[in-house]
């Protein structure tokens, strides 16, 4: 048999090979075209009808809702550089002040949790969750620790969640996110926001693919499933549980909730709320407005649509190299399509079968779209052969004689058409014009790495001795943020002997016997071993900000007015003056940064902080904002000054004794351990609805029993002096003080 014949017969397989593609893709393209038109249908429709008749709601509603408790789970495995950024990230874009990160890390991950544990330092709203187990177990493994931890942490706390937020590490989080979680999550029960990567350079193919797959997917196909069936997937990130939704998944999965033999596990939970009745939404919330856009950042683009790259939703980057795309492709397609058939069972309802159907299509498509490529590139070189080599043999189309073949290719040619416009459309909507037309070359990219990850899905699925059963494969990705995290904050007693304000054998005598109700700081302060000078200069150091003596100076009226009393008791700060359009504020502690943003978003303004001398806020703050029922210090004082009872100079170093030893009574329950700083920062926000004293109201939210204020109070009186104390002390013996 000659080579000719050989080749004959070659084409002939080739062509048995297209008319299977060709009938695929067909199938396919009708299916993908429906999805199309419904989408543009009800766009119009709801442009006609719902949008002419009402104006669609103001990013300004969201603003208007009391913050419910939201807790963000972040499972975390080898993600060493990664936590600090995040947490800085959060803390200064999100507008929202009442929400707890619990982080979930591994036994054998020691580096990750080491950052974890740098980052409450400077966070009282991140909590470190260690897993049970050695890692990497599953997402959902570490997704039940966390869960597990949180709850722990409301019976401590008193705090009930309202919300259970799915994020990633390295995640890139909307301003509005948590307000929009925060007003939609007493009316559903699965909320999740779109998902879109961040731009790697033109040259990225593989980045850039899941641009042109996510613009597409979370702009068109989710908005129709959601609209035909109800039901939404997880993306895994910016997805919010309801307490509801956790308490029945926790109900369904005896005590379980998150599918710990599932790879895609967020995937799976929105099927299973949908089978206990739960309410889901994909939601498109585009905060288009002139004086307040939802990313400031997003540069204007050819193409662009203003309102399309306004809507608050997850960013982050996807990997950038095809072995890495590749690896977390196969786990999507395992745990969707190879386990969705074992896990996810075919419905009695139609519609949503469908939509199982697109789902798992893929695991053909995938194939046929790359087979189909290679086809056509055959193809190609077999007609340019016949056009450049001369006398060159000449074969007949594979088909030639077929009318119905070339009427199938003609629709699939024209629904590729179809197929790369709408690419194109969403493409250009988010991310400009210029990244609409790069979807075209990418689109053949996107092919191989699908084609690829199908053939690793399907040899992992082989060669498992039980597809249930696979290691988490988790995904390396970038965190998009420039400089450092937040910097390693030094302890409190070495800054202090590094100062030469205190010795290694005081401070190790300080931290063996500590005095109930005072930090180390304070306690030191009481024990005469370190001036209120030298404790600010510390502070201030682990801070990073300067420090300022407030002295006898007392805050005018006009600058007190320029801070609310709920604020100022809130976060224990005063005004010190203007700097510009910035308020400097007086604080005798570190501010961190949730709360130092939050305080930004409040007054509307900049404000930048110092720390002033231990008690010197407290007595401000008592004499401008909260209500005495004691002596008046300063005019006792003065009253002694003006009968010769003690002269200028002793009335200036009772006055600095008598500062140094006032105390607030949140820091006498931290310090006796009755209450945690993340625990007391969220009850605070409740507080600032309430005209109850700070200890009626811990009462009466159940975060203290009436005994425990009582001690505390006790303890507080008994740690502070009064003014009259110091007088009649005088009388017997004068006053030492180091609080200069």
């Amino acid at each position: 048999m000659s080579w000719l014949d050989l080749f004959t017969g070659y084409l002939y397989v080739l062509k048995s090979i297209a008319i299977v593609i060709a009938v695929v893709i067909f199938i396919s393209g009708l299916d993908d075209l429906f999805i199309d038109l419904f989408y543009w249908g009800r766009r119009t429709w709801r442009a006609l009808t719902v949008y002419s008749r009402h104006e669609q709601m103001n990013h300004k509603a969201l603003l208007g809702v009391d913050e419910k408790p939201l807790a963000i789970m972040v499972p975390a495995w080898q993600e060493h550089g990664v936590i600090g950024k995040m947490a800085q990230l959060a803390a200064t874009t999100l507008d929202y002040e009442n929400y707890h990160i619990f982080i979930g890390t591994y036994p054998n991950d020691p580096q990750t949790h080491a950052d974890v544990e740098q980052v409450r330092a400077h966070f009282p709203n991140v909590h470190s969750v260690v897993c049970a187990r050695p890692g990497p177990t599953s997402k959902a493994d570490c997704l039940n620790n966390v869960l597990d931890a949180i709850f722990q942490f409301e019976q401590r706390s008193g705090i009930e969640f309202a919300g259970f937020i799915l994020h990633d590490s390295e995640d890139v989080l909307s301003r509005l996110e948590l307000r929009l979680f925060n007003f939609l999550v007493d009316r559903k029960d699965l909320i999740q926001l779109p998902v879109y990567p961040l731009e790697r350079p033109l040259r990225e193919f593989t980045g850039g693919h899941y641009l042109d797959e996510f613009a597409e997917l979370h702009a068109k196909d989710i908005v129709v499933r959601e609209a035909l069936v109800g039901q939404v997937p997880s993306a895994g990130v910016g997805t919010c549980f309801s307490r509801r939704a956790i308490t029945a998944l926790l109900e369904m999965g005896d005590g379980v909730a998150f599918d710990t033999q599932s790879l895609t596990e967020d995937y799976d939970i929105g099927f299973r709320l949908k089978q206990l009745g739960m309410r889901e939404i994909f939601v498109r919330f585009p905060v288009h407005d002139a004086d307040q856009p939802a990313d400031p950042d997003q540069p204007r683009r050819p193409g662009r649509s203003a309102r399309e790259a306004s809507v608050i939703c997850v960013r982050e980057f996807f990997p950038d190299t095809l072995n890495a795309a590749v690896r977390q492709k196969s786990r999507w397609i395992t745990g969707i399509v190879i386990q969705g058939f074992k896990t996810l069972r075919w419905t009695k309802s139609g519609v949503l079968n469908y939509f199982l159907w697109r789902d798992r299509k893929g695991a053909l498509t995938n194939f046929a779209s790359f087979l189909a490529m290679l086809l056509a590139m055959q193809l190609i070189a077999i007609w340019l052969y016949q056009r450049l080599v001369p006398d060159s043999y000449r074969f007949l189309s594979i088909f030639q004689g077929d009318w119905w073949l070339y009427a199938l290719l003609a629709a699939n040619f024209v629904l590729m058409l179809n197929r790369i416009a709408q690419r194109m459309f969403f493409v250009t909507s988010y991310y400009g014009v210029v990244q609409g037309l790069m979807s075209l070359p990418r689109l053949l990219w996107g092919n191989l790495v699908n084609f690829l990850a199908n053939w690793r899905a399907i040899a992992q699925a082989l060669q498992a001795k039980d597809i249930r059963r696979m290691a988490w494969a988790k995904t390396d990705h970038d965190f998009p943020m420039l400089g450092e995290g937040p910097r390693l904050r030094q302890p409190l007693g070495q800054i202090l002997i590094a100062q030469g304000a205190l010795t290694e054998s005081q401070l190790q005598e300080a931290l063996l016997r500590p005095t109930p109700g005072l930090r180390l700081g304070s306690a030191l302060v009481h024990k005469d071993l370190i001036s209120t000078a030298q404790l600010a200069a510390a502070v201030a150091q682990q801070a990073g900000v300067s420090w300022e003596f407030l002295g006898e100076r007392l805050i005018p009226d006009e600058i007190a007015a320029l801070l609310p009393p709920h604020l100022a008791l809130h976060y224990s700060v005063v005004p010190l003056r203007e700097e510009g359009k910035t308020l400097v504020l007086a604080s005798e502690s570190v501010i961190d940064p949730v709360s130092h943003a939050a305080l930004e978003r409040k007054l509307e303004r900049p404000v930048r902080y110092l720390i002033a001398p231990k008690g010197e806020v407290t007595v401000e703050l008592r004499r401008l904002y909260a209500r005495q029922h004691g002596e008046p210090a300063r005019e006792l004082l003065a009253w002694a000054v003006e009968r010769k009872r003690v002269s200028a100079e002793q009335a200036k170093e009772l006055w600095k004794f008598y500062v140094s030893r006032q105390l607030m009574l949140g820091e006498v329950l931290q310090a006796l351990g009755r209450i945690d700083t993340a625990v007391l920062n969220a009850l605070l926000l409740r507080q600032e609805q309430s005209d109850d004293s700070l200890g009626l109201f811990l009462v009466n939210q159940g975060a203290l029993t009436q005994a425990t204020l009582d001690e505390a109070l006790r303890l507080q009186q008994q740690l502070q002096v009064t003014m009259a104390q110091l007088l009649r002390r005088l009388d017997a013996a004068p006053i030492v003080s180091v609080a200069a």
